[in-house]
């Protein structure tokens, strides 16, 4: 059953803790503005619905002005293509992959990150090489929530058994959009609790998740 199954995985809050590294880059703009750093909390209610969303949503609580907003965003996006000093895998993470991979399984990664800064922090946490398939942020006319991603991801590894693996409530709208199995990683990013999260599993530690999939 494996030989048939594909993986795809979601990035931020579910593979890595990348927070850190994002609530740098927006402070580092903001600084350079001369406004009030945001702490790791606020950055974190913003992350999920791209790039685009939360930079839109920095700039509007610190009130950065329109007419500035455009270099601001390219001020941002020169320290986040690059930012993946503070970004930690979640514990288990290499294991679970390494067991899925040795099962048969193909994995693929669907993520609203932008293509350049996915590249650059998988490069540095050497995960690259785990994915058969990977989908950013850009990649497409649409994002996730849409379901355009996730399905091209599934296309592209051509299995029949699928599930999709992620942290957030725009994961779990994915998977419900595309029609996938939804599998939560509840040390995440979620905004609600893990009850009003739509899923077929979920997991606290990612020990747990080749058991899940492998049944």
């Amino acid at each position: 059953m494996s030989e048939q199954t594909a993986v795809v995985f979601d990035l931020d809050g579910t593979l890595i803790d990348s927070v850190p590294d994002i609530a740098a880059s927006v402070n580092t703009m903001l600084t350079g503005y001369g406004l009030a750093p945001l702490d790791r909390d606020t950055v974190q209610s913003f992350v999920g619905n791209g790039t685009a969303f939360l930079f839109s949503r920095v700039c509007d609580v610190r009130d950065v002005p329109e007419a500035e907003r455009d270099q601001a965003y390219k001020t941002f996006m020169d320290t986040y293509v690059d930012a993946h000093d503070l970004t930690t895998i979640y514990g288990g993470v290499t294991d679970a992959l390494d067991r899925l991979k040795a099962a048969g399984c193909v994995l693929g990664l669907c993520t609203n990150k932008p293509t350049a800064p996915m590249k650059s922090v998988l490069a540095q946490l050497g995960l690259a090489h785990y994915f058969d398939a990977m989908i950013a942020g850009d990649s497409l006319e649409k994002r996730k929530p849409d379901p355009l991603p996730l399905d091209t991801t599934f296309t592209m590894l051509g299995r029949t058994r699928q599930f999709y693996v992620g942290d957030s409530e725009v994961d779990a709208e994915t998977a419900q959009n595309a029609q996938i199995d939804f599998v939560f990683f509840t040390g995440g990013y979620h905004k609600t609790t893990v009850a009003q999260v739509p899923k077929r599993w979920s997991f606290d530690h990612w020990s747990e998740l080749p058991d899940l999939i492998l049944g």
